[in-house]
């Protein structure tokens, strides 16, 4: 019986698309979809009104929201880049050269037109490239979202300027956690100490790599 829907599925004769037919089927980039909003937020703020009039409707994503600008049809010479924090902004559309953030499958150059991305990020050195001068920052995790339009916010849980780094302590730590792990008995103790070397020693390889 297997063999019988195999040979069906296998000879079926497959369809050929033009290139035009391919381009209109194509689905667009969220930069390359026009939205018109305003109808959607007056709708909602009629219904509101209906059902709380003494309460002031909030407010929705579209007005306090900003598109993105349309894919270039030339590779810009510049990137882009927001890098928050849930408790600051670090970068706030910065043009640099490149970016490199320490993605979970390695370290990740980004460059103007790269294409789009969803990158989970690991504890390690994110450096920003303006001409000849580098930020460097540890992270500890978040993700990187590249636009396809020279555009790339990066979310951190934490950041902090490798310069203020002191070695001395994270050597210490390093020290610290390691002796934790070896003498660890039960498995939360195991993944707590295993965290901390993680941790630290991505903290001593950016310092010293």
């Amino acid at each position: 019986m297997f063999r019988q829907v195999a040979s069906r599925l296998l000879t079926r004769p497959t369809t050929t698309y033009s290139a035009a037919a391919s381009a209109t089927t194509r689905r667009l980039f969220a930069t390359e979809v026009v939205a018109d909003t305003t109808s959607g937020d007056e709708a909602f703020v009629e219904a509101w009104k209906k059902v709380v009039p003494n309460i002031d409707p909030p407010k929705t994503p579209s007005q306090y929201m900003h598109p993105r600008p349309p894919t270039p049809s030339t590779l810009p010479t510049k990137l882009t880049v927001n890098f928050v924090l849930p408790y600051a902004s670090e970068l706030s559309k910065k043009e640099v050269d490149m970016v490199i953030v320490p993605a979970t499958t390695g370290q990740m150059g980004i460059l103007p037109g790269h294409v789009p991305t969803i990158a989970e990020l690991k504890p390690g050195l994110l450096s920003v490239h303006e001409g000849n001068e580098i930020k460097k920052y540890f992270i500890s995790s978040g993700f990187a979202f590249i636009h396809p339009n020279s555009y790339a916010d990066i979310l951190a849980v934490e950041a902090v300027p490798l310069d203020r780094v002191d070695p001395a302590q994270v050597q210490k730590g390093l020290s610290e956690f390691t002796q934790k792990l070896s003498s660890a008995t039960t498995d939360l103790e195991k993944a707590e100490a295993q965290i901390g070397v993680d941790v630290h020693s991505a903290l001593n390889f950016a310092l010293t790599g």
